[in-house]
């Protein structure tokens, strides 16, 4: 995998992170920071789930990338907001 290729990978799902606080509201329970980190974690996931799922393939390049890091990032945040409340 070039660096470029990671790089943009990484950048994606820091962006999602923050888009997903967005749609989700609220107090960020780990900062901004944590925004970032959940929406990069939040690519690995949602890419998994929709690999799971059947529609990795058919969700290929960049607007795939896009897609499913906001997937796995609007999970991840919401996730976050629930534990921290209740913890």
């Amino acid at each position: 995998m070039p660096a470029w290729s990671l790089f943009l990978w990484l950048a994606i799902g820091a962006i999602a992170g923050l888009v997903a606080r967005g749609f989700i509201g609220g107090t960020p329970p780990f900062g901004k920071i944590g925004d970032l980190i959940l929406g990069i974690a939040g690519g690995v996931v949602g890419g998994y789930l929709l690999a799971v799922l059947g529609a990795g393939g058919t969700l290929g390049g960049l607007i795939g990338t896009c897609i499913s890091a906001l997937v796995g990032a609007l999970l991840l945040v919401w996730l976050s907001n629930r534990i921290k409340v209740k913890g």
